[in-house]
């Protein structure tokens, strides 16, 4: 054989093995978040669902729409981690250029995994979560056998014409939206442009969700932060409410045993059981936060106000700094590349400590957004509850956890939160071009979110105050005003 032949040869088998190397890691990592979201789904959902005694072919229906809403969780939690794994990656490559053993670490990997989730969040949007909606809902057509494949002809059916519809609707919302000979043309080619312009459309109804769930969250996490951690005895006496719930917890029960003991009295045992076991509860809550040490009551509670006070404000400063760049200059916008060159240049000036804030405030940004998403009044029924959510709420949680984590990559490079520019078809959305929509966009996350902190900081400053002042328990005066023309 020729030598360049054999170099022919020895090139393809890397590549070869390259490819083979990366399927495995991405087959490791979904398996690893697919186990991972298992474990979350079994701890919320509802147990009677799926060990049914009576209806055996209900159970496996509900069981194969969980496994559904598990790979879609696990592809929501996968475009969680997208954005700062590339970061992580391109500044460990920077640190060890010629390290041996992350050599697999490479731009091939990063790039393969952003084109997977953006893959995968295209199915479980279209197609793998209305298919469990529907196959949950579906008893099989009239007239027809009974069984699992006849809930599979129904589902398959009211599937179909739902995304015939949806295409429809798609083909005709873009040819108002560019009314051109060569759109309309473009329109016939499903894979190319159905699908992206589809997602196009979701991921800016996720970005538009997450303007408006961020800054409400970004608040909210004051007040639940309060709720988890034990707050400093001039902000919180624990000891009146710990008296207080003892009190409340024996007159309940010793209604439940006069209740018992005497027919004469006509109570609601039942619904006294429940208010006494949440009573119950609540006081052990108490009880746990009454033995936190000083350290944990007087520096934790600060600290933690303080960690959440300064990530807030520097995302304000670098959305705000980022507007003064849309402003000057043009390569501020946010764009899509094909070539993830990573381990050439940070993408923080600030280097690896400022990519790991930009990481942190990643997740700092996801968090609050799914804390505003559940504490809106639109989303709270959305709550899942511990062990006793119903499936279709289960599929609910899941969709709508993956328009948000779908839309954190395009989220956080419009926002400026990162330098990382877009991978694969993210960057390909039609409306991240638009210098007026991502403006505005900036200027609307910067107004609101400053809104929102300085009415909550400002709110919760003056009620902390009243409550350590001890002035909520003073009676309040009472004014009574009279209609004009009656006497007294």
């Amino acid at each position: 054989m020729a030598p360049v032949e054999q170099d022919a040869l020895a090139v393809r088998e890397q590549l070869f093995h390259d490819r083979v190397r990366e399927c495995i890691i991405c087959a490791l990592l979904f398996v690893s978040l697919y186990i991972l979201c298992h474990f979350i789904i079994t701890h919320f959902k509802k147990h009677t669902d799926f060990t049914a005694v009576h209806d055996d072919e209900d159970a496996a229906v509900n069981r194969i729409a969980l496994g559904l809403c598990t790979f879609t969780l696990a592809v929501a939690l996968g475009a969680v981690l997208l954005l700062p794994f590339s970061i992580i990656s391109n500044e460990v490559l920077l640190s060890f250029p010629q390290n041996y053993y992350i050599q697999w670490l490479n731009g091939s990997l990063v790039h393969g995994l952003w084109n997977l989730v953006f893959l995968f969040s295209n199915l479980s949007l279209v197609f793998l979560m209305p298919f469990a909606y529907f196959f949950t809902e579906s008893e099989g057509f009239a007239g027809s056998k009974k069984g699992i494949m006849a809930r599979v002809y129904e589902t398959s059916v009211v599937l179909l014409l739902l995304t015939l519809l949806v295409l429809g609707m798609v083909w005709v919302a873009s040819a108002i939206v560019s009314n051109n000979a060569a759109s309309r043309q473009s329109l016939y080619d499903l894979w190319e442009y159905y699908l992206p312009y589809l997602y196009s459309c979701i991921s800016l109804f996720g970005v538009l969700l997450l303007l408006l769930c961020t800054p409400f969250g970004l608040s909210t996490m004051f007040t639940v932060t309060g709720k988890l951690l034990v707050k400093p005895r001039l902000l919180e006496d624990l000891d009146e409410q710990l008296s207080c719930t003892r009190l409340e917890e024996a007159a309940v029960s010793r209604r439940i045993s006069s209740g018992k003991a005497s027919c004469w009295l006509n109570l609601n045992v039942e619904l006294l059981r429940e208010q006494f076991f949440a009573i119950r509860s609540k006081r052990r809550k108490l009880e746990l936060r009454h033995r936190a040490s000083p350290w944990q009551r007087n520096l934790g509670y600060p600290l933690a106000m303080l960690g959440l006070l300064a990530l807030t404000g520097i995302s304000v400063l670098i959305v705000c700094f980022h507007v003064l760049e849309l402003l000057l200059d043009d390569a501020a916008m946010p764009r899509g590349i094909q070539d993830a060159s990573l381990g050439q240049v940070s993408f923080s000036i600030f280097g690896s400590f400022g990519a790991a804030l930009q990481v942190v405030l990643i997740f700092y940004l996801m968090v609050s957004s799914v804390v505003g998403f559940y504490s809106s009044p639109l989303f709270t029924r959305l709550l899942p509850e511990w062990q006793d959510t119903p499936l279709t709420k289960i599929i609910g949680n899941c969709v709508s956890l993956l328009v948000l984590s779908s839309a954190l990559p395009v989220f956080s490079r419009t926002l400026g939160i990162t330098r990382f520019d877009l991978l694969g078809d993210f960057g390909r959305f039609n409306w991240l071009g638009n210098f007026y929509i991502v403006f505005l966009y900036n200027m609307g996350f910067a107004g609101l979110t400053t809104l929102c902190l300085v009415k909550k900081v400002s709110w919760a400053v003056q009620a902390e105050l009243i409550c350590a002042f001890g002035l909520h328990k003073l009676p309040l005066p009472v004014t009574r005003s009279r209609p004009l023309g009656k006497p007294c």
